[in-house]
C-alpha cells in the first residue's frame, strides 16, 4: 500500500489555537464572554463565560501523538500552523485532513444563543481564511452551525458556502429532531451538494475533562450518535431529502451493523404496518445511499465491513489525538486492515473522503 492517505476526523482543539483567535475577531463586549486567556498557574489558560476550559499552548505529552516524535519542534501551536501541519500530514503519508475544530467534542459552554453564535461564526472565518486557505486542496477546517434557530443556521451555512467551506458541523444534541423544524437546513446542505457532520462528544453525563471519567467516557461516547442516527432516519429528514449527506465523525463501526439491522428490523414491525404515517424507504436502503461513518485503529470494526459494504466508511488518522495512528498510520492500516484487500483499503482510506469532499 503506498497511495496518499485522505484522513476525514483529525482535530484542532482549543489548548492548540491561537490565542487572539477571537480575542481579535469577537465585539469588544462579548470578549471577556467568549474564549479568551488568561494567566493561569503556570501556563496560560482558556476561559469560556467564566468557566476555565484548560491550557492554551504547550500540552501533557500523554494526551497529544506529537510528543510521538522526539525533538519535534512544537510550541503547543504546532496544529494550528498550516506549515507545520503540512509537515506532519506529510511525515505520514497524508493528503488531505479534513479538520473538526475547537468545540467539536465538548462544545462552549456559553449560555447565550446570540454570544455562542458569534463565537462560532469567529471561528469559521479564521479556519477558512487563516488555516484553510493556506493549502486549500489539503486543509479543510470544517465550520460550525450555530443552534439558536434554523434560520440562524441557515444563514450561517450560506455564509460558510460563500468563504469556501467544503462542509459543515452542526450539534445534534441541540437539535429538535422528531419533528420536520429543521427540514429547511437540511434542504439547504441538500442544495449545496456538501456533508454536513455530526460529531461524537456529547449525549453522556461523563466528562473527558475529569482524569477518571476519561476511560469511561471515550469507550461510551461513538454510541451516542445512535438516537440522532435514528431520528435522522425514521423521522424522515433522509427520505425528504435523498441527496442529503450526513457524516458520523468518530462513530467508529462496529455497532452499526447491527444498529443498521435493528432499525430494518423496526421497520418491518413499526413502519410498514402503518403505510403512510412513517417512512417508505428502508433504513438500510437510507444508510447506503446517505450515510458515512469515520474510524480509526479499529480491527473488530472493520473485519465488519462486508456486512454493509466500503462505500460507507472512512478513515481518519484522529491527528494529534492520543488515539491517533500518527506518525505510523501506514502501519497501523495495515495491521489493522490488511485482510480486506487493496480496492477496498483504499475506498476507506482514500477514494471516498477524495469524492465527498470534492477534493484533488
Amino acid at each position: 500500500m503506498n497511495h496518499p492517505l485522505y484522513s476525514c476526523d483529525d482535530h484542532l482543539d482549543l489548548p492548540n489555537v491561537p490565542r487572539d483567535l477571537w480575542s481579535s475577531r469577537l465585539p469588544s463586549r462579548l470578549r471577556e464572554i467568549g474564549p479568551h486567556v488568561v494567566e493561569g498557574k503556570g501556563q496560560p489558560m482558556w476561559m469560556v463565560d467564566g468557566r476555565p476550559m484548560g491550557v492554551s499552548g504547550k500540552m501533557d505529552p500523554r494526551v497529544t501523538a506529537l510528543s510521538r516524535v522526539p525533538d519535534l519542534e512544537d510550541d503547543g501551536f504546532r496544529p494550528s500552523n498550516p506549515e507545520q501541519r503540512l509537515e506532519d500530514m506529510d511525515r505520514d503519508g497524508i493528503q488531505a485532513s479534513i479538520v473538526y475544530g475547537a468545540g467539536s467534542l465538548t462544545g462552549f459552554p456559553i449560555k447565550d444563543p446570540g454570544v455562542q453564535r458569534e463565537v462560532l461564526r469567529a471561528w469559521n472565518q479564521w479556519a477558512a481564511e487563516e488555516f484553510n486557505a493556506y493549502a486549500p486542496d489539503r486543509l479543510s477546517a470544517l465550520p460550525f452551525l450555530p443552534t439558536g434557530s434554523v434560520d440562524e443556521a441557515i444563514e450561517e451555512f450560506e455564509r460558510c458556502m460563500q468563504l469556501g467551506h467544503k462542509g459543515a458541523i452542526i450539534n445534534p444534541f441541540e437539535l429538535e429532531l422528531r419533528d420536520d423544524s429543521w427540514h429547511p437546513l437540511w434542504a439547504a446542505v441538500s442544495a449545496a451538494d456538501v456533508p454536513i457532520s455530526f460529531h461524537i462528544g456529547r449525549g453522556t453525563r461523563l466528562s473527558p475533562m475529569d482524569v477518571r471519567e476519561r476511560a469511561p467516557y471515550s469507550s461510551v461516547v461513538p454510541l451516542q450518535l445512535d438516537e440522532p442516527l435514528a431520528l435522522m432516519i425514521f423521522m424522515g429528514a433522509l427520505e425528504s431529502y435523498p441527496t442529503l449527506k450526513l457524516v458520523l465523525a468518530e462513530s467508529g463501526i462496529g455497532w452499526l451493523p447491527y444498529f443498521v439491522g435493528r432499525m430494518d428490523d423496526q421497520f418491518e414491525k413499526h413502519c410498514v404496518p402503518y403505510g403512510d404515517a412513517c417512512i417508505q424507504t428502508r433504513p438500510g436502503e437510507i444508510f447506503s445511499r446517505q450515510i458515512y461513518a469515520t474510524f480509526e485503529e479499529e480491527p473488530h470494526g472493520t473485519a465488519l465491513i462486508p456486512l454493509l459494504g466500503a462505500d460507507n466508511f472512512m478513515w481518519a488518522c484522529d491527528y494529534p489525538h492520543p488515539d491517533s495512528t500518527w506518525p505510523n498510520s501506514y502501519e497501523a492500516i495495515e495491521e489493522s486492515m490488511g485482510e480486506l484487500g487493496e480496492e477496498t483499503i483504499r475506498k476507506v482510506t482514500a477514494d471516498t473522503c477524495q469524492r465527498l469532499y470534492k477534493l484533488p
